[in-house]
């Protein structure tokens, strides 16, 4: 698994909110990645968000992590196992 896929949270903090959007926007242009998910509160004198970005890969396994799917170069979807 690659580092970029491994951490997916990030933070932000702004004294407003529209500082708090124009730090989270030029993350976004910066990284190339999609924010999945966002919470902000207010912390003090400034607006906080913990955001949770898109991942890069998705990886399809048994629910005790064994058994791992795999794609075809012909598009076909096949587990191999653990």
């Amino acid at each position: 698994m690659s580092d970029a896929n491994k951490r997916n949270l990030v933070y932000f903090e702004n004294p407003s909110m529209r500082g708090l959007y124009e730090c989270m926007e030029e993350w976004q242009q910066a990284a190339g990645q999609r924010l999945l998910s966002i919470s902000i509160q207010h912390d003090r004198d400034n607006f906080c968000c913990i955001a949770l970005t898109n991942p890069t890969e998705v990886v399809i396994t048994s629910p005790d992590g064994h058994n791992h799917a795999n794609v075809s170069r012909f598009g076909m979807l096949a587990v191999d196992p653990g």
